[in-house]
């Protein structure tokens, strides 16, 4: 059985509120060009679920949680 410990969380900002009860949320992640070493900037949107209206812009976090529809698969825990 798995623990809320284990569960992961990611910290992003929200690009999309247009749907009702879910947001869409922009995590960048940054790591260095294993050949050049140049530092590169990738990012990955997921679908999250809020109870509360949130804006564009505003900085989230969320966490991993069981399977709510087709896409969502994280819920907004705080906004930061």
């Amino acid at each position: 059985m798995k623990n809320n410990s284990e569960r992961k969380i990611r910290f992003g900002q929200v690009v999309s509120n247009k749907m009702d009860k879910t947001v869409v949320v922009r995590v960048d992640r940054t790591f260095a060009h294993p050949q050049f070493g140049k530092v590169i900037t990738r990012f990955k949107k997921y679908y999250a679920h809020t109870e509360e209206k949130l804006e564009v812009g505003q900085k989230v976090k969320i966490s991993e949680t069981r399977p709510l529809s087709k896409l969502k698969r994280w819920r907004v825990v705080e906004v930061v």
